[in-house]
């Protein structure tokens, strides 16, 4: 699972761009507990969602030629501009090019040879993230993808990732930092083809916000106008999951880890 102590190579920071952040804002604090927070007038409208002061999120508005609302994943990288060029050498893309951000980092938005986007954050004064793994914060990412093999060699290659299968005879391929061990497994892949509801999204990551009570987030979610695009479901030794969408269609998955059961 995700802590704060971040290494090159695992998720240290995410953002979700929506049509109508003040209403992103209104439902991601009445699910998690988060305020929203302006980072000032020379931001651009961006935000940071906090929980008791600690922020574990960033949001902003964004229109149609921004592309579709989603969650975007960071992950840590010491040099934005060098990961860039082996991502485009890797036969991925630069959506956004590598830029400071008011002396806090500079960050970039890439995406991998499928073309899921994810993002690159290279710290400043800004580290990432001041909460991770604890309910209401980010806790594991997870790449939808319709070729495991090039992805691994595709995030081997570019950040640096080492990947293992945790589960005998399945399918489920999880990420850690180089040389950090399987101790330090912050996400995993799945085949789009295991999973016909999320390839019709197509590529792309999924974060998940660790929670007191899956069925309770599920519920609230549904009043407050998301959808579940999974029920709440136990999986034997992970924990208690679902996967749902905000009102305006961004997909991200909750979790009560079993680590946290009892």
């Amino acid at each position: 699972m995700l802590t704060t102590r971040f290494v090159n190579g695992a998720p240290n920071w995410i953002d979700v761009g929506s049509p109508d952040i003040e209403g992103a804002a209104s439902f991601y604090g009445a699910l998690f507990g988060w305020s929203f927070r302006s980072a000032g007038p020379d931001a651009g409208g961006y935000g940071f969602f906090q929980l008791d002061g600690r922020t574990v999120a960033g949001g902003m508005q964004t229109g149609p030629d921004q592309g579709p609302p989603a969650w975007t994943v960071y992950f840590q990288s010491e040099d934005a501009q060098a990961t860039a060029k082996a991502a485009e050498e890797a036969r991925g893309r630069v959506l956004f090019q590598p830029m400071d951000v008011l002396g806090q980092g500079r960050m970039a938005v890439l995406a991998d040879r499928a073309g899921a986007p994810f993002g690159v954050w290279q710290p400043g004064r800004t580290k990432g993230v001041e909460l991770a793994g604890e309910p209401g914060s980010l806790c594991w990412v997870e790449l939808y993808t319709p070729d495991i093999a090039a992805a691994a060699a595709f995030y081997r290659r570019v950040l640096g990732l080492e990947t293992s299968a945790p589960f005998p005879g399945g399918t489920y391929t999880c990420f850690n930092p180089d040389g950090a061990g399987e101790d330090a497994m912050f996400g995993g892949m799945v085949p789009l083809a295991d999973d016909p509801t999320e390839a019709e999204a197509g590529p792309y990551w999924l974060p998940y916000f660790e929670v007191e009570d899956t069925d309770a987030v599920v519920e609230q979610a549904q009043r407050l106008g998301g959808t579940v695009r999974l029920p709440a479901t136990t999986m034997e030794g992970v924990g208690r999951m679902a996967r749902l969408a905000d009102p305006y269609g961004v997909r991200f998955a909750v979790i009560r880890s079993e680590r946290r059961q009892g």
